[in-house]
């Protein structure tokens, strides 16, 4: 087992190993039926062997559920045994690392983790891991450019690890359906490791291009032929217990209350998927009322209650979790169905989504209900992809400008981005050299940079194949499974006999008067809170701006009809703002929502309004001024003034991505031209929220102004 990478192990060398691993692999299942009888797959073995006998770098592209894990596992127990370093997991999912140490415990692996969440544990298990008491360290990929991370542990374990793994590796490619930039920094680790330090990566989800752009960068930094020769391992990616279907219905009431008919009928527990946070909490609402057992589920939800979801439908404590795309890669229980509310943006990010059900049982259902309102979703998700070259450019003239590092928050009063978005940007920067992550914030390296437009341009076209293709599974009357393993040029694509279109299961799309009359009385009923800013953005100092900490005297919670993301009156809402709708009044069914909207708002009133001011628009004055004419005679409230359009050279969303941008944007283009009553409460009406700053300047105005309340009300918010 100590053999050099470069030698050639013997037969007897081999069989030893491979007696050792199906020892391990039994440990590893631990105390279940079957336990004495397990032995490892060929293709099981064929990695493990390439790991720590040939101590080669490898690719597995294989289903979720064939025991990937077992196989990095296994490989670890065979390299520690002949002297080797700890494992080093790059693992995306706190949910994941939990069930890795689960699992690594089974088989006698001492594993620790390094994440956000135990942080006060960090200094105690680098002292173990010097001490060689740790076999394997799961951490994010974020901690990877940890300055702290990256500058003194990275180094020690790139020298010392025994096997580096990393797990979902088609977040490396850009291509891939979940590119994350913080695995670009696995590009760095594996360039200072020593010769001989074998490498795996892992995933369930990859097509060709995929897996060709995976396997060259495990190739790329490789000092000795052996690493070079990087084993790339595709298996079948069917899934013989899921029966996939599409059930078409037309409206969103019909869509909710199919999930209320036959969210009981389906096996087991299982996972909502939505593609929106609005939609969880909605879908989830109106199924409670239903007497259904589900819960909200997405990134916004606190770590410790994910935890506790997480818990809970392992458990089978709950019926479904409804879940964005959050509840995703790594979380690992047996489910009886995956539905989809609105499908995702590619059969690939589909298939990792369903792979979630099916898993130690022997049928899953998966349903998939699309909607009207994707394309539109899927639009927004594109926008926000590698920023304009105008911006990057902003971005390094910014920090070579500096003379200390700045911070995220500063470099967003320098840059019209948005902060995941300014994020996102640097760290690919940084992975490229031309920025780097201290403390502090980010500095300026001096390097050379290129701004590859070509690339980002194909990488957006393949987007868009994607979705065209997502749209032909919706369409297609040939097998779904077969389209869906085509679609990640899996070679041994073949008809399931399992799906819908092959007749292995029928999926009634029949729904009760009942439920659609409930699920429209649900999606009908208008009125979302309108939180008001309660902290003006940071380093405003640096746009011109006097204003920092607490806003004193700003809004109170104010209303939107609906998000324009909302399933029920958000379609009426973007049909009204997309680009080709004509300015127009207010439509009766929306004019109708605005007042049941009043209605109900009233009664958290400690005063009612004596003024009405309304914000100016250049792109839909009609509207706005409809709308605020109306209430005014419906309230025998006066229209006093507006916020007036001061400077129409600064566009209508100019510093829309971020907050302090779009502070100094709103104080330039804007400014109060009303007569406001000393002490009254105000009515402030505009069309639809975005930042929710154009709101806020204006009733810090008005306020300042003399009135002692301002209620901000409009038709739509963004998000």
């Amino acid at each position: 087992m100590s053999t050099p990478a470069t030698a050639t192990a013997t037969d007897d060398v081999r069989l030893s190993a491979r007696e050792a691993a199906e020892r391990h692999l039994r440990a590893l299942v631990g105390p279940r039926q079957g336990q004495d009888e397990a032995v490892l797959r060929e293709d099981q073995w064929a990695a493990i062997e390439a790991l720590a006998v040939d101590r080669r770098r490898a690719l597995v592209v294989q289903r979720t559920g064939w025991g990937k894990s077992a196989v990095y596992f296994v490989a670890t127990k065979l390299l520690r045994e002949a002297g080797a370093g700890p494992t080093v997991i790059v693992s995306p999912l706190l949910a994941l690392m939990r069930n890795q140490i689960a699992a690594a415990e089974r088989a006698g692996i001492r594993a620790v983790t390094i994440n956000s969440t135990n942080i006060d544990q960090w200094q105690p298990i680098h002292d173990q891991i010097h001490a060689g008491e740790v076999d394997v360290l799961l951490v994010s990929p974020e901690r990877l450019n940890n300055p702290g991370f990256r500058d003194e542990v990275l180094p020690r374990l790139a020298a010392t690890c025994g096997l580096l793994v990393v797990d979902e590796a088609h977040c490396i490619s850009d291509w891939g359906h979940d590119f994350r930039p913080d695995y670009r920094r696995l590009r760095t680790l594996l360039a200072e490791l020593p010769s001989g330090i074998p490498v795996l990566a892992t995933t369930a989800t990859a097509n060709q291009r995929v897996t060709d752009d995976v396997a060259e960068q495990l190739g790329v930094h490789a000092d000795s032929a052996a690493d070079t020769q990087v084993l790339v391992q595709r298996g079948t990616l069917d899934r013989e217990s899921l029966r996939l279907g599409v059930v078409q219905l037309k409206t969103p009431e019909q869509r909710l209350a199919w999930l209320a008919d036959h969210l009981a009928e389906q096996p087991g527990s299982g996972i909502v998927y939505c593609l929106t946070v609005a939609a969880t909490q909605e879908v989830a609402g109106y199924l409670r009322d239903r007497g259904l057992e589900v819960a909200a589920y997405s990134g916004q939800t606190e770590p410790d209650e994910r935890h506790a979801l997480e818990q809970a439908l392992v458990d089978g404590r709950v019926k479904a979790l409804i879940a964005t795309s959050a509840l995703g890669m790594g979380f690992d229980a047996s489910l009886g169905f995956v539905i989809n509310l609105g499908a995702p943006q590619s059969p690939v990010a589909y298939y990792q989504q369903v792979g979630r059900a099916g898993r130690g049982t022997d049928d899953a259902t998966v349903v998939l209900l699309p909607q009207v309102e994707d394309r539109d979703i899927w639009a927004y998700f594109a926008s926000l992809g590698f920023p304009r070259e105008e911006q990057v450019r902003e971005t390094l003239a910014a920090l070579a400008g500096s003379e200390r590092p700045m911070s995220t928050a500063t470099l967003e009063t320098r840059v019209e981005l948005g902060r995941n978005r300014l994020e996102s940007m640097l760290k690919v920067l940084d992975v490229d050299g031309a920025v780097q992550r201290v403390q502090g914030g980010w500095v300026a390296t001096g390097q050379p940079w290129t701004y590859d437009a070509e690339r980002y341009a194909r990488v957006a076209e393949a987007r868009e194949r994607e979705q065209e293709a997502m749209l032909g599974y919706l369409r297609t009357t040939e097998c779904r499974m077969r389209y869906l393993r085509e679609q990640l040029d899996d070679p041994e694509a073949a008809d399931c006999g399992r799906c819908d279109n092959c007749g292995g299961v029928t999926l009634s799309s029949s729904v009760s008067e009942a439920a659609v009359a409930e699920a429209g009385q649900r999606l009908s009923r208008p009125g979302v809170v309108l939180e008001p800013r309660r902290m003006w953005p940071t380093a405003l100092a640096n746009v011109g701006l006097d204003l920092k900490g607490k806003i004193a005297a700003g809004a109170e919670p104010g209303r939107t009809v609906a998000r324009l993301t909302d399933l029920g009156h958000g379609q009426a809402l973007r049909a009204l703002f997309r680009e080709d709708t004509p300015d127009g009044p207010v439509p009766p069914g929306l004019a109708q929502a605005v007042m049941d909207v009043m209605k109900d708002w009233s009664s958290e009133w400690t005063s009612r309004p004596d003024a009405i001011v309304v914000v100016e628009s250049a792109t839909r004055p009609t509207l706005v001024g409809d709308l605020a004419d109306g209430l005014s005679r419906v309230m025998q409230v006066p229209v006093v003034g507006t916020w007036a359009i001061r400077d129409p050279s600064v566009p209508p969303r100019a510093g829309q991505s971020n907050s302090a941008q779009r502070v100094a944007a709103v104080r330039r283009r804007g400014g109060l031209d009303a007569e406001v009553p000393p002490g009254s409460t105000v009515l402030l009406v505009d069309d639809q929220v975005a930042s929710g700053w154009t709101l806020t300047v204006a009733a810090t105005a008005i306020r300042a102004a003399g009135a002692d309340a301002v209620l901000p009300l409009a038709l739509a918010a963004q998000g």
